[in-house]
């Protein structure tokens, strides 16, 4: 029989202690994050296994997301408090709460963590915080803004101005515009290509998207994308004239998929080819699209049923809808170490 003396059963505890904690540390891996407006929370999605893995409770009215690049932080923004929220990917706790000018949408972060911005609807302008200071240092005015993005840069961010027909770049090192680019319409969503030379724009009463050249040698284009439904149809959490809400690059840039409020799918659109190769039915009134960040998945919020669609980019397959929280909006991927 074995006989354990004292260190050898204080030496088990220890191991045992240091299983336990690890097994009750995150796991890493692929992370899908989609903010739910009409219930308040953010669902988690294990993008490894399709599951619900998580829910984190954030106020009413919760909208915006956006991730650093090592996955660490995200941030969403709170219509119902006018606040932008910092949240531990580790933990899923708030570990922050930054009081806004206004009313917030859509806000994006610099791939290095330190700046976010975030669009003010009721107050015409843009709030830039600094993250390490916890607060707005910077307000710059923009009319009617909608959604900020980053396209991979530390020193720029953009914001979309519906009231101008343009979106604005912000130089982070001057705290000033560095540029203004017009899209031939009101702009909702909207992408820009890597090496900042294109931009793909979602335009109010257009069903597609304008092609632009920021260095302006080319003219806008309007790409119409087909419908099997054209008459537009009412939905509760848009206006009647916004035909598409979300469009993305895939990583590689070769495709460009878009939402359709008029048929409840994806259109994709092969860049090079400048045409429609593939149409993925979705939920009820997609909302927002983000690719997991090995370029696998194709993800969509539903506003219209309260789930997600993962789409299987290679196949053109639809391979889960699940059910999140209630009028789900924004959603952001990111892979946690």
């Amino acid at each position: 029989m074995l006989k354990l003396n004292a260190w050898t059963i204080a030496a088990f505890g220890i191991f045992a202690c240091a299983t336990a904690g690890a097994a009750a540390a995150p796991k890493p891996g692929m992370k899908l994050y989609v903010t739910n407006s009409g219930s308040g929370d953010i669902t988690v999605i294990d993008l490894d296994t399709l599951k619900v893995v998580g829910d984190i409770p954030v106020g009413e009215g919760v909208h915006g997301a956006a991730v650093q690049a090592n996955g660490r932080k995200l941030f969403t923004t709170v219509e119902s408090d006018n606040t932008l929220r910092i949240i531990d990917t580790a933990t899923n706790e708030i570990e922050a709460t930054i009081n806004l000018t206004g009313r917030p949408n859509q806000c994006a972060v610099t791939p290095d963590g330190k700046f976010v911005a975030i669009p003010i609807r009721d107050k015409n302008n843009v709030d830039i915080v600094d993250v390490a200071q916890r607060k707005v240092v910077k307000t710059l005015p923009v009319k009617m803004p909608h959604n900020c993005l980053n396209d991979g840069s530390d020193r720029y961010l953009f914001v979309s101005s519906m009231g101008s027909d343009e979106i604005d770049r912000i130089d982070l090192n001057t705290m000033q515009y560095a540029g203004k680019t017009p899209v031939g319409g009101v702009p909702r969503p909207y992408v820009v290509s890597k090496d900042g030379r294109w931009m793909y724009v979602a335009l109010s009463g257009l069903h597609g998207f304008a092609i632009v050249d920021v260095t302006g040698k080319n003219a806008t284009q309007k790409f119409r994308m087909p419908a099997i439904n054209p008459t537009p149809h009412p939905h509760p959490f848009e206006p009647i004239d916004t035909l598409t809400h979300g469009l993305g690059l895939t990583p590689d840039e070769t495709e460009l998929w878009v939402t359709s409020l008029l048929d409840d799918c994806m259109y994709v659109y092969n860049v090079a080819a400048k045409k429609i190769v593939a149409r993925v039915p979705t939920g009820e009134a997609p909302n927002w699209v983000t690719f997991s960040p090995d370029g696998k998945y194709c993800c969509v919020s539903n506003a219209g049923s309260d789930d997600c669609s993962i789409i299987d980019v290679a196949a053109r397959k639809e391979v889960a809808r699940i059910k999140v929280g209630k009028v789900p909006k924004r959603l952001v991927a990111a892979v946690l170490n």
